[in-house]
């Protein structure tokens, strides 16, 4: 049971290293527009993340493959910055209009949901390969994000918890 509290909140440190990658992608998910930053800076910022665990994990090349198949389970879905085409949402009435929006936001948590199954799976069978050691270290790495506040677009952010109330002070 530890070891499987372990690995989900692993799978959480992960999707929160990529979270503000799927807001810079989508333009802000939560409506913040462009305030995050260039999309191929936040990217570039993933992937040094991610090189940066790498490094501090020494990966083995045993564990190669298992570390490339988390690697690329990491990467925002495609499509997550897809946008209505403003000309066709005009045209609608304002039910319609709202059922479009209810009915994209609906496949947009699908994606969302899928990519974190698979990013989830990726980890656990990442974190399996792991020795004692890796596995300290990466849980290390998680712990320091928690502390940071580096979630995704529907977590605490530096900005406060969901309820807009600003987050509690780092213990």
């Amino acid at each position: 049971m530890k070891k499987l509290i372990q690995a989900l909140a692993l799978a959480g440190v992960m999707v929160a290293a990529s979270g503000t990658a799927f807001a810079q992608m989508d333009g802000g998910m939560m409506g913040h527009g462009g305030k995050h930053g260039d999309p191929a800076k936040m990217e570039q910022m993933h992937a040094k993340h991610l090189a940066d665990i790498k490094a501090k994990l020494k990966i083995t090349t045993s564990q190669e493959a298992a570390w490339n198949t988390f690697a690329a389970s990491m990467k925002p879905p495609a499509g997550m910055g897809k946008r209505p085409d403003r000309a066709e949402m005009e045209k609608l009435t304002t039910p319609e209009r709202l059922d479009k929006m209810r009915a994209m936001h609906k496949e947009r948590m699908a994606t969302m949901d899928a990519a974190m199954d698979k990013r989830t799976e990726a980890t656990k069978a990442f974190y399996a390969v792991l020795t004692p050691e890796q596995q300290k270290v990466f849980d290390a790495e998680h712990r320091k994000m928690d502390r940071r506040g580096d979630h995704g677009p529907r977590g605490k952010g530096p900005q406060g918890n969901m309820d807009g109330k600003p987050a509690a002070p780092a213990k």
